[in-house]
Parts: structure tokens; sequence; C-alpha cells
């Protein structure tokens, strides 16, 4: 046979996912004495030597048996493990059972905190219950899953467990019995209870529905308590039963002042039992770990203990289906990798490997653990401690818990900034964009081109040209003037509009550029393109500014003294010469006939002055870049619509919760 492996896991990091390497290879019923001298020997011999550190005495050990008192690290000593000998010294493999004396049955009383104390916590853990309901993480950022996950067990062990268990410092105590699948948790359950409460069976997963086995006169408190108030009762599992449920039965063989509760398995096939296992933990006031000689190595038993000592919850650890003949090299490998993960001081039980009768051991084998419950009901003080113990692990908890969904927060309002800041920049570079296009000429080409030259080639230009006698005939301008005022329309509309095409397609594209976030919302349909709406407003929106521009000509387009003693322009005219003037004609290198490229230019100059020219145009231009400016932030409403939508609060929310945990500190 090949030699075991018994090296423990490192200090600090859990057992490998399989399980078996750090385990004695064959440790059954059927090996041979001397095979199990040999593994116990190499078991031995791959101890430390040294076991204490040089500057840490070791401890000694209790000269007789008491329950709950924590024996040397890495020790096997019966005291210490709550193994039953029989008079030689040898391990119990059976024995007669004899009822706990019943003594241990005064009642339970809910002793409430005192006023002040109370108030101020709950006060705070209300604001903490506040600031972390009002959280949302909506961009799918990594991490995002998590925190959404660890904000639903804040709040529901705040609701559970938390805001009802400071009230009432000593009211009954809940044992949440948890472990692996087949580790024998509802057989243990059941033979506590000394009837069948919770379901047993081959097929895996066995239990669904939290079962929780009560004293009779503890069951109002469970089942009119806030403790798991958002759970229904029920008083037997059946139909109707979910993962919103739990069942009460009551019995008398459960001393008063603890409850154990039957959970799903933690590493069971079905993902809410997962879910279940964990909510029922986060609420309850002491752990007990079940676990068998055959998986004690495992990855999510060590998991759960990683977790348990995260906590700090005061733990409970039962190793069960223990053969009885290699007992004692299971019990000093498992101990010894206990030791290595800082667990070495966690009080212990063993179970022998027996036969199950009716979803229930032997009552022998539960002797030792009926009598810790029954001290634990009796013991006030010890029971506040245990719970006391838990309850602060939980709150310290909340230091680093709540803070980690306040930084989860911070990224995804600063991933929203970024995604708005794409917004902005895609349309200021639009808005740029037309900037230049109404400075550089480029806008007259084409249809505004040829709708020019005809206008200024054939003489309509200066028919608009009127005599002081002549101005009283109240003539309307050529058909040739009306094309060009609809070409200038036209062809701004055009500039714009494109402009709002490229800026919608350029967020598509820079939120596409973000993966897990910002390409889910790119898909929003109709954010790549602009509003049907937003055409029709542009259209309106110059003609409104033609309308504009008409009217300073109007107001403040005095022409110069000396000319206007001989001449007037038709005002429609002179605005149309301004706005191709305006939109730079003369400044490219198009080709418009000789002489003619400055012609609007030193018109305007000669008819308003320079002066009066650079006022009017200053204002005209800044009254379209302002009516631009209007059009593309509505548009980019829709994309900080989208940006809410996703449930991204403001920035205020994680300071909240840095204060929140703040205040619950100062209210401790």
């Amino acid at each position: 046979m090949s030699s075991p492996a018994t090296h423990p896991p490192k200090a600090g990091s859990g057992p490998k996912s399989d399980g078996l390497t750090d385990r004695p290879d064959d440790l059954s019923d059927s090996a041979d004495d001397a095979t199990l001298d040999d593994i116990a020997d190499q078991v031995a011999d791959s101890a430390d030597p040294e076991p204490f550190a040089a500057d840490s005495p070791e401890p000694e050990k209790p000269e007789s048996r008491s329950v709950g008192h924590f024996a040397a690290s890495g020790s096997t000593d019966d005291t210490r493990w709550n193994i039953p000998r029989d008079a030689a010294g040898s391990p119990q493999a059976s024995g007669t059972f004899t009822e706990p004396v019943r003594e241990f049955t005064e009642p339970v009383h809910e002793e409430k905190l005192p006023t002040t104390v109370s108030a101020a916590l709950t006060s705070a853990l209300n604001q903490l219950r506040e600031a972390v309901t009002g959280l949302h993480f909506g961009l799918d950022v990594p991490g995002a899953d998590e925190a959404r996950k660890a904000q639903a067990a804040v709040l529901t062990q705040l609701d559970d467990y938390v805001i009802p268990r400071v009230h009432m410092s000593t009211a009954p105590a809940l044992i949440v019995v948890a472990g692996s699948t087949g580790a024998g948790k509802s057989t243990l359950v059941n033979t506590l209870a000394a009837q069948q409460v919770s379901a047993t069976g081959v097929r895996r997963p066995t239990t669904g529905t939290p079962v929780l086995a009560c004293h009779p006169d503890d069951r109002d408190w469970f089942v009119k308590g806030d403790l798991l108030a958002g759970l229904t009762r029920l008083d037997k599992p059946g139909e109707g039963a979910g993962v919103d449920s739990i069942v009460i039965a009551p019995t008398e063989r459960l001393p008063q002042g603890v409850a154990l509760l039957d959970t799903p398995d933690i590493d069971s096939v079905v993902e809410e039992h997962h879910q279940i296992a964990h909510r029922m933990l986060d609420a309850a006031d002491l752990w007990v770990f079940v676990t068998t000689a055959a998986r004690y190595a495992d990855a999510p038993s060590w998991g759960l203990l990683r977790l348990a000592k995260e906590r700090n919850a005061r733990l409970v650890i039962i190793l069960s289906r223990v053969p009885v003949k290699s007992r004692d090299v299971i019990v000093k490998h498992f101990v010894r990798m206990l030791d290595e993960y800082g667990l070495g001081e966690v009080e212990r039980f063993v179970v022998n490997e027996t036969a199950v009768t009716n979803g229930r051991l032997p009552d022998d084998q539960v002797t030792e653990l009926r009598m810790w419950l029954a001290e634990l009901s009796v013991d006030d003080q010890r029971r506040t401690q245990a719970i006391q113990m838990t309850l602060n692990g939980v709150l310290n908890s909340f230091r680093n818990r709540v803070p980690a969904l306040a930084r989860h927060l911070e990224t995804q309002v600063a991933l929203r900034a970024d995604l708005r800041s794409d917004v902005d920049s895609a349309y200021m570079s639009a808005l740029a964009e037309i900037d230049e296009a109404t400075r550089n000429g480029s806008l007259l080409r084409g249809e505004v081109l040829a709708r020019w030259q005809d206008f200024a080639g054939s003489g309509d230009l200066m028919r608009t040209l009127q005599l002081r006698r002549a101005s009283k005939s109240g003539q309307h301008g050529p058909e040739r003037l009306r094309a060009l005022k609809g070409a200038l329309h036209t062809g701004l509309e055009s500039v714009i509009t494109s402009a709002a095409q490229r800026a919608a397609e350029e967020v598509v594209t820079r939120w596409r550029q973000r993966a897990g976030a910002g390409d889910k919302l790119a898909a929003i349909p109709g954010l790549g393109r602009p509003t049907e709406e937003a055409v029709r407003r542009t259209a309106r929106m110059v003609t409104s500014w033609q309308d504009h521009v008409t009217e300073l000509i109007r107001t403040e387009g005095v022409t110069k003294r000396s000319v206007a003693k001989l001449v007037s322009f038709d005002v429609q005219s002179l605005s149309l010469i301004f706005t191709v003037g305006l939109l730079g004609y003369g400044t490219t290198d198009v080709s418009v006939g000789s002489g003619n490229s400055a012609l609007p230019q030193r018109l305007l100059r000669g008819l308003l002055g320079a002066e009066s020219l650079r006022s009017i145009s200053a204002k005209a231009r800044s009254d379209l870049r302002a009516r631009i400016g209007l059009l593309f932030d509505d548009e980019t409403l829709r994309y900080v619509d989208a940006l809410d939508s996703a449930g991204i609060p403001d920035e205020a929310a994680a300071t909240r919760l840095y204060q929140a945990t703040y205040n619950l500190e100062v209210a401790r």
C-alpha cells in the first residue's frame, strides 16, 4: 500500500478542491491493526516535533472533562473531543443513554437591552439599512454580481438577525446545523429532537426547506418573533414549502432556550439551497458544522469554516461517521488541519460510525451533545456570551462589507461618469464641427453656391438697391432671392443633421468599447441615430434663426449716414447677403467668378460700417450656436435616460454608506 500523504494545508490557505490528498487513504473498518498502526506512525512522524513555540508554553490539559472547555491546540485528548470511553479507557461504540436531568426546564425570559443602547443601535442600524437599500448596481462591470449578492446578504442579515437580536439579548439561541451533502445533519437533528422532524434518506439533496426544532415553550418566540421574519412559518414540510419557508417543529426533548435549525447542504447541486443555507447561517447565534470522516478535507467544508472564522461566529464542529478502529488517526489529522487553519481552539464532538434507525442515531452517540445543549440552556451568562460573540462578529464584519459595497458603488459612479463623458465629448465635437463649417465657407458649395452665383450674376443683387425716390413702390424680392434663401436653409440644416448623426454614432461606438456595461447600453434601439423629432426641430430651428438674422438687420443694421441719403436695401435681401458673408463666402478655393469672391463683405461694410457689421455677426453666430446647443442638449437626454434606467445612484450614496458605518461604530 502506498504511503498516505499527511501534510496539512498551510496556514491561511484552504484545502485543495479534491479534498483527498491531505487525508489518510485507507481508513476503512476492514483495515487490519498493523496497517492502522503504520498509518498512525506516519501521521505522528509527520507532525511537528515542537507544536508550541519556545516562547509560548504548552497550556495545561484539564484534569476532568468539562463541556465547553478549550483544550490545547492539536490535542486529541477525549476531554477535548468529547469522545465517550469505557472503564478500560477504550472508545465506546455503544452504550445506554441516560436522559439529562430535567431540572434544566426553567423558562428562558427575554431580556431587553438598555433603552439608550437599544435606541442608538436601532437608529444606526436603520440608517445603515436605508443606505444599503438605496444602492443600485445597474452596470454589469466586473464585480457587479458579487456586489448585488453582498447587498442582498447585508439587508437580509439586518432584517433576519441583527435588528431583532439587538432588542432581545438573551432570547432563545438559534443553533444552525450546517454541512456538506450527506454529512448527517438531519439525522443528528432528529436524534437530538428524539423524533423525525427532518427528512433523511440516500437521495441527494434531502433537505430543501429549513427545519427548526425547539422546545414547545419557545415555539411562539420563533413563530411570532422578528428573527427570520421574512420566512413563511409551516407546521410541517410539504406542498407550498419553498425557499421562503421554514418548518417549526416543537419537541419536549430539546431544552428551553436553544433551538436547532437543520439547513440544506452548502454544496448542494441546487443553487437555491446554497442561498438558503447561507441565509440561515447569517441568522445563527451559534454555528454547528457537521462533517464526516470521509469528507472533512473537502473544499466546501473549509470554505464554510473560513467564513465562520472571518465572522468570528461561535462555532462548534461535529465530526461524524468516524470508524471506531481508525478514529484516533482521523481525529489527529483533522485536529492538525484545524490547528494549521487557526481553528485549533474550536469546540468539537465526535460521533461514531453506527447504524441509523428511522432517521436517528443511537442515543448514546449524542449524550455529550445533549449535555452541551442542556448546559447552554440553563447558563444564561454562557448563552448570552455566545450570542454576543456572534452578534459582535456580524457587526464587526460590517466594517469591511459595507465599505466594500461603497467601493463597488464608486466604480459604478465612475463608469457612469465615463459614459456620460463619452456623450458630451461626441456632441461637443459635433458642435465644433458645425462651427468650423459655418466659418470656412465649406457650406457654400453645390446648390447654395449655384443659387448665389445666379442671384449675384443676374443683376438681382443690384436691383435690390433702391433709390430713395423709388422706395415707396414696395417691390417684392425676385424669385432668385427666395431660391437663395431656401438653399441656405437646406444647406445649414444638412450640416447640423449630419453632425448630429455622426455624434450619435460616435457615442454608440465609444460605449461598445466599454465591455460589460456600455455595450449593453449601446444596444438600446435608436441610440445610434438622431431622433425624428430632432430632425424636425432642426428644420424649424434654422427657419427661426434666419428670421432672427433678418430682425437683427432691421433693428441694428443702421446704414452709414452718407449712404443712407442715396440708397436703401431691402431687409430680406440684405439679411441673405449678410448670411452668405457670415458663412465664409470667399474664404475657400471655390471659383465664384471674376471679382465676386469678396462682394458680400465689401458691400456689407460699405452699407453698415465695419463696427456694426462685427456686432451683428457676433450676435448672429452666438445665437446660432446657442440654438444648436439646445438641440444637442435635448438629444443627449436620451443617453442620460439610458444611464439612469440602469439604476446607478449618485455619488452621495457612497458617502452615506461610509457615514452609516461610522455611526454604527459610534453607537456600539
